[in-house]
């Protein structure tokens, strides 16, 4: 995995909790049809307009929560990773087990617009909005997270190591 990742940025605001991104009606959908109930409560439509490669930008405490797999479903939109303000740690660790980049950054959200490009190295932190041509330093991941979101999340990790059995198929 890059170091890096950029993509057309959309724009969420403080608190985004799990409960908007995956409804509780929805947590026992299969996975196609839990995607498509993200952000239905305050961003209806968002889901047929997000594309893989799509960076998200948020606020202050992103993830705050329940433990839902909120991870699975921005991995299931293919997005390039999320940036926020500050993340609620359940709501970071979530991503990070199943391989998704994630980087805290103070004062992201007034970098972007939405509809901008984002290029985020997560490994030093530097986010540019290349659509302007600004940029702001955010928190590098420490490289035991980093580790296990290259080896595309926790399981795979294991996996690699020898601590869990291949899925039967």
């Amino acid at each position: 995995m890059a170091s890096t990742f950029s993509g057309r940025v959309w724009k969420f605001g403080d608190d985004i909790n799990t409960d908007l991104i995956i409804p509780g009606y929805a947590l026992f959908l299969p996975p196609e049809e839990q995607r498509r109930e993200c952000f239905s409560a305050n961003r209806p439509g968002w889901v047929d307009e997000v594309r893989a490669g799509d960076v998200l930008i948020a606020g202050r405490n992103f993830g705050v929560g329940s433990a839902r797999a909120i991870g699975d479903i921005f991995r299931g939109f293919e997005m390039a990773g999320i940036v926020a303000e500050s993340f609620n740690g359940l709501g970071l660790r979530n991503c990070v087990n199943v391989g998704m980049p994630v980087l805290p950054c103070a004062g992201v959200c007034d970098l972007f617009d939405e509809g901008d490009v984002a290029t985020v190295d997560w490994h030093s932190g530097l986010v540019e909005n290349t659509t302007k041509g600004t940029n702001i330093q955010g928190v590098p991941v420490h490289t035991a997270l980093r580790d296990i979101v290259e080896a595309g999340g926790v399981e795979d990790m294991l996996r690699r190591e020898g601590y869990l059995l291949a899925p039967a198929t």
